[in-house]
């Protein structure tokens, strides 16, 4: 009795620790580079304005037009991109439903070929396939796993990617604006606040991806803030050469 209530211990465990992230979902990478790009967009476009002696006014409406412009832009990237990429998928599942329509047989012995030559027994083979290629629709999902390496049934939103990367590039972006929105005078609390910011996402992201959350973090501070040096660099050279 004590072994058998280990073993389901055991199972239970196993099933528990073997869970998997959805790793096809249309809304992480959007999300993930829309924060991150509002996020080093802004704060280098205004530290560019601000490093070429602008006005604070200046460099608010910057940051502001910024944030709307980039939010739009990537909104509708994101959604052309994705809807040509669902697009041309479901048109290669109509390729796919035509073959298995018109020559099934065909269809089902290259499955079964598919499977020996991963080393399943010939025979067993061909029963398998026989067997999958009995209902139309599981048909297509197997021939478009194992071809076309997709999931018909999890095929990625551009609704989902365009509001993701909108809402998640427009608050990203509001970080390094905030502080002037509040009555900040100065540069630097926009930049302490954006840089704060970028570490925070680069942290939340390794729990997502189950990386070092520090070094994640750190990674995305030390890229903003070159950018933003950069930036502010260029903005003092090219307004000194200007004015």
């Amino acid at each position: 009795m004590a072994i058998i209530e280990t073993e389901a211990a055991l199972h239970e465990a196993h099933r528990d620790n073997h869970t998997h992230r959805d790793v096809n979902g249309g809304w992480l990478r959007p999300a993930v580079f829309g924060a991150m790009d509002g996020l080093v967009s802004n704060l280098a476009l205004m530290t560019g304005v601000a490093g070429g002696t602008a006005s604070q006014q200046t460099v608010v409406i910057s940051g502001l037009a910024g944030l709307a412009a980039g939010a739009f832009s990537m909104a509708a990237g994101e959604y052309t991109s994705v809807a040509s990429q669902r697009e041309l998928v479901e048109a290669e599942l109509d390729v796919e439903r035509r073959e298995l329509r018109k020559h099934p047989a065909d269809e089902e012995a290259e499955l079964a070929a598919l499977y020996e030559s991963r080393g399943v027994e010939p025979h067993l083979a061909r029963e398998v396939a026989r067997q999958l290629s009995s209902d139309p629709e599981q048909a297509l999902e197997i021939h478009a796993r194992e071809e076309l390496g997709i999931d018909p049934s999890d095929l990625p939103s551009p609704t989902v990617a365009a509001v993701s990367s909108f809402g998640s590039f427009a608050l990203g972006a509001l970080l390094p604006v905030l502080p002037f929105l509040l009555g900040a005078g100065a540069l630097w609390p926009a930049v302490l606040l954006a840089l704060a910011g970028l570490f925070l996402c680069g942290a939340v992201v390794a729990r997502v991806t189950a990386r070092s959350w520090w070094y994640s973090g750190l990674r995305q501070l030390a890229l903003g803030g070159a950018a933003a040096g950069v930036t502010y660099l260029l903005g003092s050279l090219f307004g000194t050469a200007v004015g």
